[in-house]
């Protein structure tokens, strides 16, 4: 970070005092440093513009749940943003939006789950979290991500990939692409879903991996972090990334199938948690959905990969020339391995 960049931000929150500022992640969306004034750290941020085109969208969104739940639940922890002297939360140098957060104090997070009461802590504060926000009126927030979660769109977009990509690439998909349009069953599940009067708009964090959540020394939960993504959505959105990120004991990037497998019991230990914390709020008909959820989310991050894939990785990039075919093909075995394991 520049000296003029450090000089900035001190200005912006009034600080007087030498900050003590390190790098802590340069990740896949913002970059964030932890920074040390006095006896406080903060986790500050730029966020991505190539992602988020209106960045001043997810700070309106954050302070207005911000808002919300200091009135009607002053308990909960939220990580709300840090305002500067004039009470503003988002500050702009070069084109480039910044804001901060407070560290809270004995909370760490992980990358992978590891054992059933992870699963568990994290389901129960997700699921708590759109508990508390049951009654907020989801027309206020910002589509920060406009159809990120539309299983239709990603659907068609793999269609049209079959029309104007990579035509080696469409050939040597085939029988993914054939597998794929097999399950086109669970598009129209989901269509039928949303558009049923049971099926509610909720804030949904759309986002649930694992790291998303802070822990403190015993793995209990604590809160739920990275709030960008937080838009009206439905329940199926954060149940689903769950199943997808922390069922398996590898991630999306494992190119051997063979170790792609659904650990049952973090399966009961998300259905356990999130419902522990929602099951009042949820009708009949969503709870009849609930490991429906997991095969939308998966099924989506396949037609996802593969697409772009076939689109000559326009999309998610490479680290490597089948990078996203690996990718692809670890969601749909993922899947198929989900579909025997949800089975009643």
């Amino acid at each position: 970070m520049t000296e003029r960049m450090i000089k900035n931000i001190a200005s912006f929150y009034g600080w007087k005092n030498e900050l003590e500022i390190s790098s802590i992640r340069s990740g896949l969306i913002n970059h964030t440093w932890k920074i040390k004034h006095l006896d406080d750290v903060f986790i500050f941020q730029c966020i991505n513009k190539n992602i988020f085109k209106q960045p001043e969208w997810i700070d309106e969104n954050i302070n207005l749940l911000s808002d919300y739940l200091s009135q009607k639940n002053p308990d909960y922890l939220f990580t709300d943003l840090v305002k500067g002297v004039d009470g503003k939360t988002m500050f702009v140098i070069d084109g480039a939006y910044y804001r901060s957060f407070r560290f809270v104090k004995g909370s760490h997070t992980i990358d992978v789950v590891q054992n059933p009461q992870q699963a568990y802590e994290a389901a129960f504060q997700f699921g708590k979290f759109t508990s508390l926000l049951d009654d907020f009126d989801t027309t206020k927030l910002r589509i920060t991500l406009p159809d990120f979660h539309n299983l239709g769109l990603r659907f068609i977009q793999l269609q049209e990939a079959l029309q104007t990509g990579n035509a080696e690439r469409i050939e040597e998909t085939k029988k993914d692409v054939v597998f794929l349009q097999s399950q086109k069953n669970i598009v129209d599940r989901w269509v039928a879903f949303v558009h049923n009067k049971d099926a509610k708009q909720r804030v949904t964090h759309h986002d649930t991996k694992i790291s998303n959540i802070l822990l403190d020394e015993n793995d209990k939960g604590i809160c739920v972090i990275d709030l960008d993504t937080i838009m009206p959505g439905f329940f199926i959105s954060d149940v689903g990334d769950m199943m997808r990120t922390y069922l398996s004991p590898v991630s999306e990037e494992e190119p051997d199938l063979d170790k792609i497998i659904v650990r049952k019991d973090l399966l009961k230990a998300i259905q356990d948690g999130y419902l522990t914390a929602i099951a009042n709020d949820l009708s009949n008909f969503e709870k009849d959905h609930f490991l429906f959820s997991g095969e939308v989310l998966i099924y989506m991050q396949a037609l996802r990969f593969l697409t772009d894939y076939i689109n000559n990785d326009m999309y998610y990039g490479r680290k490597y020339e089948k990078h996203n075919l690996v990718r692809a093909r670890n969601q749909i075995r993922l899947l198929q391995e989900y579909q025997k394991a949800s089975e009643r």
